[in-house]
Parts: C-alpha cells; sequence; structure tokens
C-alpha cells in the first residue's frame, strides 16, 4: 500500500469518525410527524390519552387492538346465538385511520349489539359515510386559529382555542332526523359541525373530526385536557378497546436493527457503513476481474447456403421443383404468421388472409389464382419462376 493512499484512508477515517461525533453531540430535533401512536411521547403522538384513558374510566378496562377490527371482534361473535360474548366501547385516533369495508361493517355490526364505536379522524370509511348518510367538506380557505365548542351547555367551559396542526374537515350534510350534533369547530365567523353521535341499532357511532386535539401537544398545553374528557364523557363506561397505532412496531420489535433505524446518528452510520461496503465491493472486483477472452461469434451461413441450393436449382432448369418448393414455404409462412388452414385456397381463404395481413385483396387474389395455375400447369418454365418470386417478394414487403 502507497504512503498516498495510508493518508487518504486515515483521512477518510478521521472524516467518519467526526461526522459520529456531531451527529451524536447535535441536539435531537423534534419529531412534528403526526403519527397518533400510544407509545410516543413525541408532539402529536398519543402516549398523554391513551396512559389517561383509567382515569378516565376508573371502572373499565383498557385493550389494545393490535390487529384490524374485523380480525378482532369477528373472534367474539357467536353464530349459534348471533350475538357478541363481550360488550365495550372502540377507540380510533388517527389522521386517516385505513378502516377497509370489511372491519367497518363489523364495527357497525358491533354497535348494533349495544355497543359504542369512536373514530376521531379526518377521513372516515366510506361504509360509514354511506350507512349512516354524512358527507365531509374540506375548509380549504380555512386559516389561523379554531375555537372547539359543546353544544352541551354544561360543557361550555371545556372549550378549547388550536392553531397548529389543525385539520379543515367538517360534516356538510348530515342525517337530522337521526343524527345528533355534539359539537362545533369556528373558523372566523364561520361554525361547522365537526362532533356528532348516530343511534345504530342499540349502540351509536360517535365521530369526531380534530383528532390532534388528543396528542401530547394539546392533552399538555393549558386545560385543553377538559376538552378531550368533555369528548370521553359521551362514551359507556364499559371495556375500552383502543385501537393501537403500534401494530407495525409490535411486528418488528424483534429486529435487531429496530434500535438502530430508531436512532438517526446510528441510523446514518448504518447507511454509510453500507455504503462504504458496497463500494469496497465494486472497486476490489473491477480490480481483480480477469481479461476475458473474446471469441468470435458462430458466423452465420445460412444466407450462403440457400445461395448455393437457389443456384443449384436454377442451373439444373428444374423450375417445377424450384416453383413446388417456393409455394410450399410460401403457404408455411401463412400457416405460421396467419394461422390460417392452407389446405383450401378457396375464396374464403383469399378473405381471411387479405384482412388478417393487411394486403389489398385484388393482389392477394392474384397472387393465390397464380399459384393454383401453377400447381395444375403441367410444365412450368422460368417465365413463370421469375413471375412466382416476384408476386410472393411483393406480398412480403408491401
Amino acid at each position: 500500500m502507497s504512503k498516498t493512499l495510508k493518508i487518504y484512508l486515515a483521512l477518510l477515517c478521521f472524516l467518519f469518525i467526526a461526522i459520529i461525533a456531531v451527529e451524536f453531540s447535535a441536539p435531537t430535533p423534534i419529531n412534528w410527524q403526526k403519527t397518533y401512536n400510544e407509545t410516543q411521547k413525541i408532539p402529536y403522538g398519543t402516549f398523554v390519552y391513551f396512559n389517561e384513558l383509567n382515569s378516565l374510566f376508573p371502572d373499565s378496562k383498557v385493550q389494545e387492538v393490535k390487529v384490524s377490527p374485523y380480525e378482532y371482534f369477528d373472534d367474539y361473535y357467536s353464530w349459534a346465538d348471533s350475538s357478541y360474548l363481550t360488550t365495550g366501547t372502540y377507540i380510533s385516533i388517527d389522521e386517516n385511520n385505513g378502516i377497509d369495508d370489511t372491519s367497518a361493517q363489523e364495527l357497525l355490526d358491533f354497535a348494533s349489539h349495544g355497543n359504542d364505536i369512536f373514530i376521531s379522524s379526518s377521513y372516515f370509511p366510506p361504509k360509514f359515510q354511506d350507512s349512516l348518510n354524512f358527507h365531509l367538506q374540506n375548509g380549504y380557505d380555512f386559516k389561523g386559529k379554531a375555537e372547539l365548542s359543546f353544544t352541551n351547555p354544561r360543557l361550555k367551559s371545556d372549550s378549547i382555542s388550536a392553531e397548529k396542526g389543525l385539520s379543515n374537515i367538517y360534516f356538510s350534510e348530515i342525517d337530522t332526523l337521526k343524527t345528533t350534533v355534539l359539537g362545533y369547530q369556528k373558523f372566523g365567523d364561520s361554525s361547522y359541525v365537526n362532533f356528532t353521535r348516530t343511534p345504530w341499532g342499540e349502540g351509536a357511532i360517535i365521530l369526531h373530526a380534530q383528532p390532534i386535539v388528543f396528542t401530547n401537544y394539546y392533552m399538555l398545553k393549558k386545560k385543553n385536557a377538559k376538552y378531550a374528557a368533555g369528548v370521553m364523557s359521551y362514551l359507556s363506561d364499559d371495556t375500552i378497546y383502543f385501537d393501537s397505532k403500534s401494530k407495525l412496531v409490535n411486528v418488528l420489535g424483534n429486529s435487531p436493527l429496530r434500535f438502530v433505524l430508531n436512532n438517526p446518528p446510528l441510523r446514518w452510520a448504518w447507511y454509510l457503513a453500507l455504503i462504504s461496503t458496497l463500494l469496497f465491493m465494486i472497486f476490489n472486483a473491477k480490480r481483480k476481474q480477469r481479461i476475458v477472452r473474446v471469441i468470435e461469434p458462430v458466423k452465420n451461413t445460412t444466407v450462403e447456403f440457400t445461395k448455393t441450393i437457389g443456384n443449384l436449382y436454377y442451373e439444373t432448369k428444374d423450375h417445377d421443383n424450384l416453383i413446388e418448393k417456393k409455394i410450399t414455404y410460401f403457404l408455411e409462412y401463412i400457416r405460421r404468421v396467419y394461422f390460417l388452414d392452407t389446405e383450401y385456397l378457396d375464396e374464403k381463404f383469399i378473405k381471411n388472409l387479405a384482412q388478417k395481413s393487411g394486403k389489398e385483396y385484388i393482389d392477394v387474389k392474384k397472387l393465390i389464382n397464380q399459384i393454383a395455375y401453377l400447381r395444375s400447369k403441367a410444365s412450368c418454365n422460368e417465365a413463370d419462376l421469375l413471375r412466382l418470386n416476384s408476386a410472393i417478394e411483393h406480398f412480403y414487403t408491401k
């Protein structure tokens, strides 16, 4: 190893160590991602809310739902007496809950048996919109902060002002005969419905359009927790089935890279190590690549062989044999390319060949008639061979 190469390697190692030191010494930036994950303490996680559920519902047991609602509640359904073997309230808080139609129908069935479904989201399952007869609107002109309030006068003091991370989704249409408005969100001088309750069977579907108020950022700010408690006061005091947002984390919980990838300095060190290893393999393989001997491709003598055979037939004046072979090869070409039966060269065959080949009907008919004539002729001459060859070549090239 040359002295210059040693210097470059030393500088590379020093730079690598310096980058790691800077990354470790730098303060961890705040993660403002809206995860709504109950295990995360970042601003838009729901760690505080989830841990306060036991205080909000002291007589209830909190169960985490780590599979789809259909997978979870279908196991509790008794087909013998068409009832559920458990009761309670299902809670889902997320920007976009991703509940599919099958799970949405399962939740509707669960509610119809006397249970509550509470979903706080900006986008509700289409199945809910069709069944509960409501529509959402996106207020794109929304700016500034919003006032969130309840229709119940006893909860008037629990109203809050919110600004950061708000959604501008609201209920533009509801079924006023069945649905009760529980709350509003006020943008400027306009108020919109953001909190509803709809009876469903023996239970109820409770929908809320501002999931951001249940995050750590708002739960720990001023007296905003009172608003969340006011929303929860509409739920029955029974077993709480909380839809966990850490499903993927639990699946990957045993992964040895989980800790590395969750820490930015270690993650970048891991990526840099992979890239360095890849570059080493590429350059090292290039240096040790042996010279590959150039092998000349086998010369294609098909054309020369064909010319030799053609000249042989032409010089022996065996025009009948050569015409027969050209006709045979041409008909085989028709069978292989256009998938037509060439046993009977009748009017139907001519029409089909003209349609599939895109050739003029007159030209095709002339060529087929010429083939039929030469087949019936007792002896052919050189002029016949040249005319047939010209007609076939015209068919191939035109």
